[in-house]
């Protein structure tokens, strides 16, 4: 195998170089993967367009790329849980274990958390990975490398249908229906719900999430949601409703669309920091409001749910791109958003 391999590299915002970079040398306790299939999510556009999510700042190149999948070649001298030739997907966070965090089982919460492309951690656009053993799962033979990178979103949609507690046969919203959007529609209708609403401006969207799980539709071009919601809530407002658009408009639909004593659950991160809220009807109404913060204890149940289930998430991969396309790739994600849904890069 060659000392060297190629990656895409983000040199500043908007711009990538292929560069090529030594593969590394897994530690004692890691693997080191081939990389066969990456999600672009995102929170890579959000990079790559502005530099920055939150107080999340690149300040130098990075690889991203965090939705990955691919095959065992290398394996440290300390891993027993995994061996050469193994075909895996990666939960791309690795913890301390040793924290209140980890040791509660909140383990997404751990302040030493490195997360694969999330400054200043290189991510998966490129040949070769080296991660812990620990965070890297086998996968089913039938599975393919790009369901199996579906793993990652997938469980932020069932770390967000658990943190909202849903429970059978309760009705749900869920504002935008991007990737995650979608998938956490198909995660709530394994759960259980009765009717799940989806909420975006692009019909073909929409038209998508029908096939995964939503069961009514708004669009909010042509739609009032909250008339919408009255009318297949018998007026009473959704149980649980979930904001995966990271808008901070779509929050205060959300907020609106739920009935007294609902849950809003906040998936998505708005570009600013601060939104305003009628605490009034929260107060009021006595709405539980969670956040999410990626997930913890999901990655088993996510490969379970992709190999057991109906699911065909061929629905939400539109495009396919190699390492030397990736420019083409982000720009495709973001000006072509009526047909672009779910890019997969394969390294």
């Amino acid at each position: 195998m060659s000392e060297k391999m190629k990656a895409a590299v983000l040199v500043e915002p908007g711009i990538i170089e292929i560069q090529e970079k030594d593969i590394p040398k897994p530690s004692p306790n890691e693997v080191l993967i081939k990389v066969k299939s990456v999600g672009l999510c995102g929170s890579d556009v959000h990079y790559y367009e502005h530099g920055r999510i939150g107080s999340f700042i690149v300040e130098k190149p990075i690889i991203l790329g965090h939705e990955s999948a691919g095959e065992v070649v290398e394996i440290g001298s300390n891993v027993k849980n995994l061996s050469v030739g193994q075909r895996v997907t990666v939960e791309p966070g690795v913890t301390c274990g040793v924290c209140e965090y980890c040791k509660s089982g909140k383990y997404n919460l751990c302040p030493e958390v490195e997360f694969l492309a999330t400054p200043p951690y290189d991510g998966a656009f490129c040949e070769y990975i080296a991660i812990r053993s620990d965070f890297v799962y086998p996968i089913p033979d039938q599975m393919t490398f790009d369901e199996a990178a579906m793993a990652e979103p997938i469980s932020v949609g069932i770390h967000a249908v658990r943190r909202g507690r849903l429970q059978p046969g309760e009705t749900v919203v869920i504002m935008g229906m991007g990737p995650i959007g979608i998938l956490t529609a198909a995660v709530a209708k394994a759960a259980g719900a009765s009717k799940i609403i989806g909420v975006d401006l692009e019909e073909s969207r929409l038209e998508v999430s029908k096939k995964m799980g939503v069961t009514h539709t708004v669009n909010l071009k042509q739609d009032n949601l909250l008339e919408k919601i009255n009318l297949l809530t018998n007026g009473k407002g959704v149980d649980l409703a979930l904001e995966t658009a990271g808008n901070a408009n779509a929050l205060k639909s959300a907020l609106s669309a739920v009935k007294r004593g609902g849950r809003v659950v906040i998936v998505g991160m708005p570009p600013e920091d601060v939104a305003t809220l009628n605490i009034s009807n929260i107060v009021g109404g006595e709405i539980d409001i969670y956040g999410v913060f990626r997930y913890s204890n999901t990655y088993q149940t996510a490969i379970n749910m992709i190999e057991n289930s109906e699911l065909d998430l061929k629905n939400i991969m539109t495009h396919y791109y190699s390492l030397d396309e990736m420019e083409e790739a982000f720009e495709k994600a973001i000006t072509d958003k009526t047909n672009a849904i779910k890019i997969m890069v394969r390294p």
